[in-house]
C-alpha cells in the first residue's frame, strides 16, 4: 500500500531522485525554494577552506578537475549531447555522460533537452534563459531552480532516451558528484598515509 507523501517530502526526495516530484506546476517564475537549500550549501562550503591548510598536490588536483569538467560540459553536454557535433561509441557516450554529470550541472538528457528547448525557442516568451524577456537574474540562475523546468523535456531528446544508462543517470544524477567526493576523500586519506609529504590531510 503506498501511502500519500507531503509536498515537502517528494521535493526532499527529488535531491536524489528526479522521478519523485511530480510536475504540477506550469507556473515559470515559480522557485522551489527547498531545491535551493543545496545549491547554496554547495557554495557556502567553500568557505571552509579557510579552516583547513593546502597543499600544491591539492591545488593540482582542484585545477585539474575544474578544466576536466568544465570540458565534459563543452564538449560533451554542450557540443555532443546537445547538439550532436561528433559521433562516438556508445561506451565513449556513457564515459562523457559521466564526466559531464561530475560538474554537477544535472543530468545529461536535462541538460541537452533545456539547451535544445533554449535553441528552438531563443529569447522567446518560453526561452527561459533569454534576459530580455525574464531579466539578468532569472535567466542566469532563477530558471534552473524554477519548477517548470525541473523535469527533462524528453521530446526534445527522443534518440538519447533509448539508452538506459543515460535514463539511469538523468534520473539519479546526484550519484556521480556524490561518488567524486567520496572518492576523493578517500584519495586524501590513502595519500595521507602514504605519501604524506603531498600534505593531502588538509592540517
Amino acid at each position: 500500500m503506498n501511502m500519500p507523501q507531503s509536498p515537502i517530502l517528494k521535493r526532499f526526495l527529488s535531491w536524489f531522485d528526479n522521478h519523485a516530484l511530480d510536475e504540477t506546476s506550469v507556473d515559470q517564475k515559480r522557485v522551489d525554494w527547498l531545491r535551493v537549500i543545496p545549491f547554496a550549501l554547495l557554495h557556502l562550503a567553500c568557505f571552509a577552506v579557510i579552516w583547513v591548510d593546502w597543499s600544491l598536490f591539492a591545488v593540482g588536483v582542484a585545477v585539474f578537475l575544474y578544466v576536466l569538467r568544465m570540458f565534459a560540459i563543452t564538449g560533451f553536454y554542450h557540443r555532443y549531447f546537445s547538439h550532436k557535433t561528433f559521433r562516438t561509441s556508445r561506451p565513449m557516450q556513457l564515459i562523457f555522460a559521466v564526466l559531464g554529470a561530475s560538474a554537477v550541472q544535472r543530468g545529461p538528457l536535462w541538460w541537452a533537452s533545456m539547451h535544445r528547448h533554449h535553441h528552438a525557442s531563443s529569447d522567446l516568451e518560453e526561452d527561459a534563459h533569454s534576459p530580455s524577456q525574464h531579466g539578468f537574474l532569472w535567466s542566469h540562475l532563477g530558471w534552473f531552480l524554477s519548477e517548470t523546468n525541473f523535469k527533462t523535456r524528453m521530446n526534445r531528446v527522443k534518440e538519447l532516451a533509448k539508452f538506459p544508462e543515460l535514463l539511469f543517470l538523468d534520473r539519479f544524477d546526484v550519484v556521480v558528484p556524490i561518488l567524486l567526493a567520496i572518492g576523493l576523500f578517500v584519495l586524501g586519506e590513502m595519500l595521507a598515509t602514504r605519501a604524506p609529504h603531498l600534505a593531502t590531510n588538509g592540517v
